[in-house]
């Protein structure tokens, strides 16, 4: 890789702040961030989950430090910016990627649950956004947000059942990155969405062998995505690369959304 490409995806000298970042894709792409020259906050609600995420980044050479938060809770939230800007400084970067999902059918779906998965899908994340734009990107005319959506938003979940609330609240969140794209853009922020299809995680691991041939029937590459790969593109919308980039809704799905 030549110098100038190499500076393409160059992070160094700036800041992310990753939620949902304790564990798995979130740490993932926290680690992605890091080794690519930013400094990392990872934030989530369990404080002995974030301690280990951060020596483990720590030990990798990363710059990173934790702060927890449930960004369901808008005080959590506006405490999270604080405690962020009082310690690090500006956020360059933000990943929102906490979130839930209740898998039941429509008509067994509890409202608390719903109120639960929209709370942090959605609502958490435009509040983060909205705190972090106004007081860190915006003055500096700078910034990126990559929101974690889900195929699901545009599928209507079929990989995945009892998806109703999960799919609405990430269909939510498509419609917020759109919006907000359009409304910061002459502020020098993008904003942008991933859209993961079916992850090879550890739940994976559970399915038949009928069903998991009945999931790779769905996706034309017969692919699971695996971490890295979200993470290798979250590193290319932060980065000088992804510099006119905003509003894009992009499917990590192996072709099961065509």
């Amino acid at each position: 890789m030549t110098r100038k490409v190499q500076q393409l995806f160059d992070l160094s000298g700036k800041t992310a702040l990753v939620t949902g970042g304790s564990r798995g894709l979130g740490l993932q792409m926290a680690q992605a961030l890091g080794e690519a020259g930013a400094k990392i906050v990872l934030s989530s609600r369990k404080e002995a989950d974030l301690e280990e995420a951060t020596a483990v980044l720590q030990a990798g050479g990363i710059d990173a430090r934790w702060i927890a938060a449930d960004c369901a809770r808008e005080e959590d939230i506006l405490r999270l910016v604080d405690e962020t800007l009082q310690r690090v400084g500006d956020v360059d970067i933000l990943v929102n990627n906490a979130g839930a999902s209740w898998g039941a059918a429509a008509e067994d779906h509890p409202t608390a649950a719903w109120d639960k998965v929209m709370n942090l899908n959605v609502r958490g994340y435009f509040l983060l956004s909205r705190e972090i734009a106004k007081r860190s990107m915006i003055a500096r005319r700078s910034g990126r947000i990559i929101n974690i959506a889900s195929i699901a938003a545009v599928s209507g979940g079929r990989l995945v059942r009892g998806a109703t609330a999960y799919a609405a609240a990430k269909a939510g969140v498509v419609g917020l990155t759109k919006a907000l794209a359009i409304e910061v853009a002459e502020d020098g922020i993008t904003v942008n969405a991933l859209a993961p299809g079916a992850q090879a995680t550890p739940g994976r691991d559970n399915d038949t062998p009928e069903r998991r041939e009945a999931l790779l029937d769905q996706i034309p590459t017969r692919l699971l995505g695996e971490p890295q790969h979200l993470a290798d593109t979250v590193v290319f919308l932060a980065g000088p690369a992804a510099v006119n980039i905003t509003g894009l809704i992009l499917p990590l799905d192996g072709g099961h959304s065509i």
